[in-house]
């Protein structure tokens, strides 16, 4: 199968393909060997991503202090 990129950088995948991964909506994606890998992501409720915080031990504080240094490193586009 073939997929074609567009000149904004977007790909429509086969419906066979998204058939056979589910309703998947979002997908991480990350490069190894010089292949595109596609894994389908589940958007998860809040109290899901409070437990998987809770168990990395992930607090509120090391939120807002990550937030904080992306901010002052000028990661933002443009910048």
């Amino acid at each position: 199968m073939l997929a074609k990129l567009t000149a904004k950088n977007q790909l429509t995948l086969p419906k066979s393909v998204t058939l056979a991964v589910g309703s998947a909506k979002y997908f991480e994606v990350e490069t190894e060997g010089g292949r595109i890998i596609l894994t389908p992501v589940r958007i998860q409720r809040s109290e899901a991503v409070r437990a998987k915080l809770a168990e990395l031990d992930i607090s509120e504080r090391d939120v807002a202090d990550a937030v904080a240094w992306a901010r002052r490193s000028g990661r933002r586009k443009g910048k």
